[in-house]
């Protein structure tokens, strides 16, 4: 059935969030799209536009005109958005006990979309064409930061990520070592941008990270995409 709806978990009244399963012909007022699908998103009707796979777009009064899976979000109340610590989400030091405790980052809840099929390497940009694909959980949450906050260097991940800009401005940055002054890379994260995966496949599920973080400039919602390979 096409534009199949529900609200994600981390959907309330301060932020629309909304995954749409087959969209076709669905109008969207105002929102950051993201196609949360290794296939093509069209948009527009009289002249449409593709948005590639794992990529996003703001629609103002736009249209998907046809996709596999894609989320909706905006934030809808941009005063008191810092509260959503009262809200359920989690302080991240609650997870990792080596966080520092003066970081002001938060994670939503968490949910899994479904499952999606692709070869790692198409992913990350090292190969056109699929030669191995295979099967991944797709999980999606929100992260929240007050601006001029560095949200922790690191490069250990056991899925494939990218993270799409929500609400105001961030970067998403590569260090040759975990140390703020070997920053090499400086990718700009205005709302509606979707980054390039930084991790590259070095074997059958195994891949590597570059020493990165985000870093909110303003107070910032990002979306993390996560794919988890399948057992």
């Amino acid at each position: 059935m096409d534009n199949q709806i529900r609200d994600l978990a981390f959907a309330d009244d301060f932020i629309q969030a909304q995954l749409i399963e087959s969209p076709r012909d669905y109008h969207v007022e105002d929102a950051v799209v993201v196609n949360l699908s290794p296939e093509p998103l069209i948009t527009g009707t009289d002249h449409p536009a593709i948005v590639p796979a794992w990529k996003s777009t703001w629609l103002r009064g736009g249209t998907i005109r046809s996709g596999e899976r894609a989320a909706i979000l905006k934030v809808l109340k941009p005063t008191n958005l810092g509260g959503c610590m009262f809200r359920g989400w989690d302080w991240l030091g609650n997870r990792i006990k080596s966080f520092p405790r003066d970081t002001p980052l938060f994670i939503s809840a968490q949910d899994s979309v479904g499952t999606v099929t692709t070869d790692p390497r198409v992913f990350t940009n090292e190969r056109r064409l699929p030669e191995a694909p295979q099967e991944f959980e797709l999980k999606v949450n929100l992260w929240w930061s007050p601006g001029d906050t560095d949200c922790f260097i690191h490069n250990e991940h056991p899925f494939l990520e990218v993270h799409t800009q929500i609400h105001g401005t961030g970067r998403m940055q590569k260090f040759t070592e975990r140390d703020a002054a070997t920053l090499y890379e400086d990718v700009l994260m205005p709302i509606s941008y979707s980054h390039d995966p930084f991790c590259r496949v070095t074997g059958p599920n195994q891949w590597t990270y570059p020493w990165h973080r985000y870093y909110a400039d303003t107070d910032s919602v990002w979306l993390a995409i996560e794919l988890h390979p399948k057992a």
